[in-house]
């Protein structure tokens, strides 16, 4: 059997953190990824939109639950069998979904959402893991870029899958076989997952090793976990984490409320591409600015709160010219199809609600990889960070199920990225430079890099500066 740590070609090698962030990139790509699709359909592609709000807040409630404990557990099982369970949940989220089309079970539905709340909090822990502490500090925003943008090219295919499905129906629902098609792009993810080496194996483009802490204990673990509730750095970045998800129910709303099916698979695959767009524009801010780290990441967060409020702004701007009880929008009767002249309106706010969502993300990421490198402490932070972001996702869908106005929605979500905007920014001002040399746990070795060896393998210098 291949060693997959030393397998290389030319210039590509396997144990790169780039090859390890495109990796992961693809296994979001096949579960995630659909699954955001189907979500950005509105309803999770059904018109039962208070049901699926129900199922939502019990994903999101769990999620939150789990993700306190999920890097503790990622630092435990390492990163392919956190992720293999992790990504199981999602291929029974869709089969639930498919269920309750053709037979009306709603049990189903809402208990697949609590399960999956639980595993997709173990696949995010694993995910930030790598994408945060794999890469060297210079490439972490570029690292959110690739994985942010592979994960959301799910989301754009998915949406061009269903798109094509649904091209030519004016149902309000979604058809079977979209369902059939995610099932199984998803059930391929599960076995993605076993080809990412765990940090010990990678070798970054400077020569350096991902070194790992000794195995820790579970009462170790716990202390650890405890600890990150001590930390100002994770209670300043509260409000952010809050809502960096706060704002897709109200979003999701809209979307199954304003357009018919095959509207609404136009809109996922223009939302898709919106977060890639924002996932390249922080990546480029955060990593090519001719500048200190402190005032790259100043600027980049000044960028992003300036389109969040320009975004947020125009859609306040729509939003008070209606509420639920509204039959039409812009005297137009809805749901609208993309025929409809003014569907073309809401259709771009949507999409670029999406490019500021996914900076806001992105900037989240950058700040918590500026405070370390270290895999072990990044696992639960990326799991406290899911963890406090599915509580705002479940408030929010929550309040939706509620049936909530739609405007006191829409202030919400505007009013927390205010809030979280002085936080972020006194996190940020507190970094370092470099974080190589100065932790307590060492994770990089640059002592010796000529004598390290992978697998009993050195690593050839000219195709390690082929990663620079």
């Amino acid at each position: 059997m291949v060693n997959l740590a030393t397998l290389q070609y030319g210039r590509f090698r396997y144990n790169s953190p780039w090859t390890q962030v495109v990796i992961v990139g693809v296994i979001a790509f096949c579960s995630v990824g659909m699954f955001s699709a189907l979500s950005n359909l509105g309803a999770g592609g059904t018109q039962d939109v208070h049901l699926s709000n129900i199922a939502n807040s019990t994903l999101y409630g769990c999620f939150f639950i789990g993700g306190f404990f999920a890097g503790s557990i990622n630092n435990t099982l390492g990163p392919r069998l956190t992720m293999s369970i992790g990504t199981t949940g999602y291929a029974l989220y869709v089969g639930a979904v498919w269920n309750f089309q053709v037979s009306g079970n709603q049990w189903f539905f809402i208990l697949a959402g609590g399960i999956l709340g639980l595993t997709a909090s173990l696949f995010w822990a694993a995910q930030g893991s790598v994408m945060m502490s794999y890469p060297m500090e210079k490439d972490k925003g570029r690292s959110f870029s690739v994985f942010w943008g592979l994960f959301q090219m799910g989301t754009l295919i998915g949406a061009s899958i269903t798109l094509g499905i649904q091209a030519n129906s004016t149902m309000p629902s979604v058809s079977t076989a979209v369902y059939i098609v995610f099932l199984i792009i998803m059930l391929i993810a599960i076995g993605l997952s076993w080809l990412v080496l765990p940090p010990h194996l990678v070798v970054r483009g400077d020569r350096t090793l991902v070194e790992v802490e000794a195995s820790l204990t579970p009462r170790e673990e716990f202390n650890h976990f405890v600890d990150l509730f001590k930390d100002w750095r994770m209670l300043a970045l509260f409000p952010m984490f809050f809502s960096s998800n706060y704002f897709y129910a109200y979003q999701n709303a809209l979307t199954a409320a304003l357009f018919n099916g095959r509207t609404r698979a136009l809109v996922a695959l223009l939302t898709g591409l919106g977060s890639i767009v924002g996932s390249i524009l922080i990546g480029l801010l955060t990593d090519t600015l001719p500048l200190s780290r402190r005032y790259r990441a100043f600027a980049s967060s000044a960028v992003v709160f300036t389109l969040m409020c320009a975004v947020w702004g125009g859609g306040l701007g729509f939003q008070v010219q209606f509420d639920r009880s509204s039959t039409e929008v812009l005297g137009q009767p809805i749901p609208w199809d993309w025929t409809v002249g003014s569907a073309i309106g809401p259709i771009i706010l949507m999409m670029s609600y999406y490019i500021v969502d996914a900076s806001w993300q992105g900037l989240a990421y950058y700040t918590m990889s500026s405070i370390t490198n270290n895999p072990f402490r990044l696992a639960r932070m990326a799991g406290y960070y899911k963890a406090i972001q599915s509580a705002g996702a479940a408030v929010s869908f929550g309040m939706e199920a509620a049936k909530a106005p739609y405007l006191a929605e829409h202030l919400i979500s505007w009013l927390l990225v205010l809030l979280s905007m002085p936080f972020c920014a006194l996190v940020l001002y507190k970094i370092r430079e470099t974080n190589y040399g100065v932790e307590e746990a060492v994770t990089v070795d640059e002592t010796d890099a000529t004598a390290k060896k992978v697998d009993g393998k050195a690593v050839d210098a000219a195709e390690d500066r082929g990663d620079e």
